[in-house]
């Protein structure tokens, strides 16, 4: 094993750790010890990767909300959906039905989805990856409406938009349940894309 391979296992296993830890007891109660221990390397190991248990969270948040991404377009290639509404819909069907399965994950990403796509602090190793999602779904909004001028805008607006109405109607079912309220959900993103 190479020492980059080997300080990548050890990222891994305190990115492992920290999000174990931070659903079963919560952020305000785990401390970088318990991600330490739980991960099983020095105290010292976890400051080479991160600042402090805001950092590494935060680097969670990302890190998952990129996977979702990244998964739902794989699980949409797969089904060979063509026609771009149908497939940006499904992209967001795929996120919402994994938040339904996934309760932890939803509250542990919170209405934060958006830092998968969009943010300022992804790591210089990482942002060719994160960018290349943001720039494909923003390439599909400009080339089904070549009217929108701002697809970066139109894709925050429905990845806010998903990620607040999830938070509220999954969680706590308000206004109503996710299956009643999706379809309210397809044609706001709808009217957002044509």
């Amino acid at each position: 094993m190479t020492n980059i391979e080997n300080k990548q296992i050890k990222r891994e296993n305190l990115l492992s750790s920290a999000y174990d830890l931070f659903i079963r007891k919560g952020i305000n109660d785990t401390s970088i010890s318990d991600i330490t221990e739980n991960a099983g390397v020095a105290k010292g190991t976890f400051y080479l990767y991160f600042i402090d248990k805001w950092d590494i969270y935060e680097q969670l948040i990302i890190e998952r909300s990129y996977l979702l991404f990244k998964e739902a377009i794989m699980y949409v290639d797969n089904l060979n959906i063509k026609k771009f509404p149908d497939r940006f819909l499904s992209i967001f069907d795929y996120i919402i039905d994994s938040f339904i399965k996934d309760n932890d994950l939803l509250k542990f990403i919170g209405r934060n989805l958006s830092l998968g796509i969009y943010n300022s602090t992804i790591k210089e190793e990482y942002s060719n990856q994160y960018e290349d999602i943001k720039k494909e779904l923003e390439h599909e909004i400009k080339e089904f409406n070549k009217s929108i001028k701002k697809p970066e805008i139109t894709l925050f607006m429905i990845v806010e938009l998903v990620s607040s109405c999830c938070y509220e109607v999954i969680l706590n079912n308000e206004p109503t349940d996710i299956e009643k309220f999706k379809p309210f959900l397809h044609k706001e993103i709808k009217k957002m894309i044509n």
